[in-house]
């Protein structure tokens, strides 16, 4: 089992969360409407309280619901200047409609930002020019995707947040309008709940 799952709860217990919700809002933009599920997520991401990151809807990502990465321009900068964007599709796209996200239940949309969350800890400490190259791998091959997909839903499992991310990964996978084309996305690149699942029980002592 990762490192990362394995001190999962002893990291949770040593860190806690700081207490000051509103510390969290500190260089941060947040929409209104998720403003409740994106703090919940953060407060347990003490990392990164005084780190930029822009949470901002866009009407469509390719071949995405949510997705972080480096603002460009601040790559040019020392690692902790650096600002991150955290895209939000405005809506998810169904078979025979579109769903504004903000409705999704909470626990779901808390994972989902748990996750993107876990990309920002994986680029934090990385350099520009590993940034650049990150980028590169990421686009270019599916086996290094997945990898960097893994690696986020462990930050998350790290930051006491696994369960979250298995009610969104049951959610995409277990939703009858959910279009199969993005459940085999899913299915293809991320880990299972049921894999995910056991991280989270060798993790609990």
């Amino acid at each position: 089992m990762s490192n990362i799952a394995s001190r999962a709860h002893e990291r949770h217990r040593i860190e806690p969360p700081v207490s000051d919700v509103e510390a969290f809002t500190n260089n941060k933009s947040i929409p209104t409407e998720m403003r409740s599920v994106i703090l919940a997520a953060l407060c347990q991401y003490p990392d990164l309280i005084d780190t930029r990151i822009e949470f901002r809807y866009e009407n469509e990502i390719r071949k995405s619901v949510m997705q972080a990465q480096p603002k460009v321009a601040s790559l040019l900068r020392h690692k902790s200047k650096r600002t991150y964007i955290i895209k939000i599709s405005r809506y998810l796209e169904l078979n025979d409609e579109n769903l504004d996200i903000s409705t999704l239940p909470f626990e779901v949309l808390v994972g989902w930002i748990a996750h993107e969350l876990g990309h920002v800890m994986d680029y934090h400490d990385r350099s520009g020019l590993s940034m650049i190259g990150f980028g590169a791998k990421y686009w270019l091959s599916e086996k290094y995707l997945r990898k960097a997909e893994r690696r986020a839903d462990l930050f998350a499992l790290k930051h006491g947040l696994g369960d979250k991310v298995v009610e969104t990964k049951k959610f995409i996978l277990n939703h009858a309008e959910i279009p199969d084309w993005y459940k085999n996305r899913i299915k293809r690149l991320y880990m299972s709940p049921k894999e995910y699942s056991q991280l989270i029980s060798e993790a609990t002592p």
